[in-house]
């Protein structure tokens, strides 16, 4: 084989350094750093997969590496941060001296792992997913990680940083990978906007809000992103029980 056809499994890679290195830098203390090397995963994960069919290279090890991958750099880094932001809020429930009310951070990584192992074992999943990808979630909870750091402590950002909102967020998108609510995915196959309409739409929003409200904007792009998928494949259930 030639070296270009390790091109996707070395992004690949490169997605799970940059998931170990938001942990690392969490850990001193570098909340944005965090937030930023977990978008920066995802741009790793995004062109992997574009590498991939470019080149051909699909294999049965990239796509297990491909998920191994995911779960460190969209389940374990996001749920380190929001470890960090509930053990920094008033909220607690002590056992034995320690306040366990953080810990249910994990319970994303726990259904990231449940979500990618689903995703493994289902041929079907192409150009839509059973699901919210977990690239989504670990991209929402930078997003909160990156926009606190940015803006003022009366920003919308800081409301959703409070320890209510953020055990809420992670009982509704650990829920949303694992169920069978179906999300289109960004595999862009051509540049048509017929074909890539709900791609092109997100782009374009994502532009617009962010030159409205900069980094408070971040999360609303992947809300409306999730908010898109359930109205378009809604749609298309009711049109297909009235083809029926």
């Amino acid at each position: 084989m030639k070296i270009i056809k390790h091109l996707p499994n070395t992004l690949t890679c490169c997605n799970l350094l940059s998931g170990c290195i938001s942990i690392a830098l969490l850990f001193n203390g570098n909340l944005m750093g965090a937030g930023v090397m977990i978008f920066i995963a995802a741009l790793f994960d995004f062109f992997d997969g574009f590498a991939a069919r470019l080149l051909n290279a699909h294999s049965p090890i990239g796509g297990e590496l491909d998920s191994l991958s995911d779960v460190v750099s969209f389940g374990v880094a996001p749920s380190f941060i929001v470890y960090r932001l509930l053990s920094e809020s008033s909220l607690s429930l002590i056992v034995n001296n320690i306040n366990i009310i953080p810990f249910a951070a994990f319970l994303m990584a726990a259904f990231a792992s449940i979500r990618l192992a689903k995703f493994n074992i289902d041929p079907e999943q192409k150009s839509s997913f059973v699901g919210l990808p977990t690239p989504a979630t670990g991209i929402f909870f930078a997003s909160i990680a990156i926009g606190i750091t940015q803006t003022e402590t009366d920003s919308i950002l800081h409301i959703i940083n409070s320890p209510l909102p953020l055990l809420a967020s992670i009982l509704i998108f650990s829920f949303l990978m694992v169920s069978k609510i179906p999300f289109f995915s960004f595999k862009i196959k051509n540049f048509s906007f017929k074909d890539n309409s709900l791609r092109y739409t997100v782009i374009i929003f994502a532009i617009i809000i962010f030159v409205l409200l900069k980094w408070q904007s971040l999360p609303f792009i992947i809300l409306f992103y999730i908010l898109l998928s359930f109205c378009f494949y809604k749609e298309e259930k009711d049109k297909k029980q009235s083809d029926a």
